[in-house]
């Protein structure tokens, strides 16, 4: 029990709006909420005795609150959400995202940019568009600015190391600027064409190609001119294909669905008069005495709290404080932002299928985990545990003939796959293609990182594999201290099918069948680490594949590979030129290029 004076610190605060934060005695978060009087609302907690079971408990496990001060309670409101993304409280509904928005990135510091698909922190002087709904709408974006514009999509050790053009420019999707083919000016001409279309500034974007398929008709290049005007004509295509008939130019269709205790809510996006894909939102800590308004107000706080909202909000319903809401997002907009809900004709026909959406995707979600749920208890009563399991990790390596070996470790829950837990091991120093010292090295890896840092132990490990890794896994947690821990082998089934692997618990052995609970679940478990395996390793073998070795030699930077490979037409000239011809290559000295040949001799 706390020894928290609420009623005191209640006292004490003043009168106007603001935020408050409940803390245990651990100094962890347990919920943010704003308040149009802080006194009032703050005290409200400590004096009643009939908050109901869930409040009542909050209150109890109450060690410390901070407040911040706002001028209006629309400030209190915006700040109570960025507080909530950023402490993900249990008490507050969460609307929990497995990975950042995705965006589409202008890296404006090169003399020619890239444009390209961006995850994570925006910083300058590069320009971010966004964010989208989907990695598949980016991903249709920036297929149409290749298209038309020609802007490169390489990454810059691509770029300073090309001495010929890429399949890019064969295939009409680049102007390669790597090699020359079009002057900075041109190419600056052409990457302000594609921010004017992602602006959704179409007719500028005409108007700009018109004068280039102009200049080039003067100076009789007609194989260019034609050229633009079919760019021309893709873009009024695009245009037409992706205008949306009584769209506003900036707008959001919201559709929520209530089920089982459980919500789901569906946004789709209109910019610029044009649909920009949906996605699909399940907020998370929802209560029995949470109304779906409640829901559906902190979801708007939440999702619009690293966004800029649009213009019009439409939803299926109304939500909690709605007044508050346009008055918060307008600010944050930094003009006028209205929600409707009450609609007719096609606004309408909009909103009922983003709730159509929204019902689908959460009883297809709700299919899922009852699935997983029983999957667990199948499980179970297999490994005779008393409780199924509320947390599985399983593991998996993936190599090909012993080279660029990785191992994977993806974790499993009642509500399913856990992927922000996922983990990459690249294994180091052991025999090429030893699985089982490999499977060794990444479970002392994982499981010494896992005591060091006292983070959640897993109720039960499944091993990609037979008795050998099984055996290398109990000598691993043997050492470490965990033989409490249930392990799970997984061996392959005959002929490789799926459904008929054989499970090696202990001194025992089994075979669920394809029917099994157990079966679809671990199944489902191994495929899971097994996809994550094989990726890492592709993406280790491709980093590699793609590496120059120039770019292992101390002293050689970007600029003296790129001189270097202009000066002797690639790598392999490179290889072939001795120490006086390297010389001769600006910006090399002696010492530098008998470190080049060294290198590129090597046994």
């Amino acid at each position: 029990m706390s020894e928290f004076d609420g009623r005191a610190f209640a006292r004490s605060l003043g009168t106007g709006p603001g935020v408050y934060l409940m803390r245990d005695a651990a100094g962890k978060v347990l919920y943010v909420g704003k308040a149009r009087n802080l006194r009032r609302r703050v005290g409200s907690y400590f004096s009643r005795r009939d908050l109901g079971p869930r409040l009542n408990l909050l209150v109890r496990k109450v060690d410390h609150m901070e407040v911040s001060l706002t001028r209006t309670e629309a400030e209190a409101l915006l700040l109570e959400n960025e507080w909530i993304k950023a402490h993900r409280p249990r008490f507050n509904i969460n609307l929990r995202d497995d990975k950042s928005y995705p965006w589409i990135r202008l890296e404006t510091a090169h003399p020619y940019p890239r444009i390209g698909f961006y995850r994570g922190s925006r910083k300058p002087p590069h320009r971010y568009f966004g964010p989208f709904s989907s990695a598949g709408a980016v991903r249709e974006a920036l297929n149409q600015i290749y298209r038309l514009f020609g802007v490169r999509q390489c990454r810059d050790t691509v770029f300073e190391n090309r001495s010929r053009p890429c399949l890019q420019y064969q295939i009409n999707r680049c102007s390669a600027p790597c090699v020359g083919y079009i002057s900075e000016q041109d190419y600056a001409a052409d990457v302000r064409a594609a921010v004017q279309f992602l602006e959704g500034r179409s007719d500028e974007v005409i108007e700009h190609l018109g004068e280039r398929m102009e200049q080039a008709s003067r100076s009789l290049d007609f194989e260019k001119a034609a050229t633009y005007r079919d760019r021309i004509r893709a873009v009024q295509q695009v245009r037409g294909s992706q205008f949306v008939t009584g769209a506003s130019g900036e707008m959001d269709v919201v559709g929520m669905h209530v089920e089982a205790a459980k919500a789901c809510v569906h946004v789709v996006e209109f910019r610029h008069g044009r649909n920009v894909g949906g996605r699909s939102y399940f907020p998370g800590n929802l209560h029995e005495d949470m109304t779906a308004a409640d829901i559906l107000g902190a979801f708007l706080g939440q999702y619009y709290a690293d966004r800029n909202p649009p213009a019009e909000i439409l939803l299926s319903q109304e939500p909690s404080d709605a007044a508050l809401w346009e008055e918060a997002l307008g600010s944050r907009r930094g003009s006028r932002v209205a929600l409707s809900w009450r609609l007719r004709g096609q606004r309408a026909e909009w909103v009922r299928l983003a709730a159509a959406n929204a019902g689908d995707a959460l009883r297809r979600r709700l299919a899922e985990r009852d699935q997983v749920g029983r999957g667990l208890a199948a499980l179970a009563e297999m490994l005779e545990m008393p409780n199924p399991p509320e947390r599985l990790e399983c593991f998996d390596i993936s190599h090909i003939s012993g080279t660029e070996t990785v191992g994977s470790c993806v974790v499993f829950g009642p509500r399913g796959p856990e992927k922000k837990q996922y983990r990459r091991f690249n294994v180091s120093d052991i025999e090429p293609g030893d699985d089982y010292a490999a499977m060794e090295q990444v479970l002392r890896r994982r499981y010494t990182r896992v005591l060091e840092k006292s983070e959640d132990l897993p109720d039960l490990v499944v091993i990609d594999g037979g008795k050998g890794q099984l055996g290398r896994a109990r000598k691993v947690f043997e050492e470490l201290g965990l033989d409490a821990i249930p392990l799970l082998g997984v061996a392959k089934g005959p002929a490789r099918r799926a459904g008929h692997e054989r499970f090696i618990m202990g001194d025992r052995e089994a075979v669920p069948g394809p029917h099994h609970p157990a079966s679809h679940l671990v199944q489902q478990i191994r495929d899971e680490a097994h996809r994550f395996a094989i990726s890492g390793h592709r993406k280790r073998r491709q980093k590699r594949a793609q590496a120059s070795p120039l770019e292992q030699v101390p002293g050689v930077g970007p600029k003296r590979r790129q001189a270097l490979l202009k000066a002797f037409g690639g790598l392999q000239g490179i290889r072939k030129a001795g120490v006086d011809e390297l010389v001769r290559v600006g910006g090399i000295s002696r010492k530098l290029a008998e470190a080049v040949v060294e290198h590129l001799h090597k046994p």
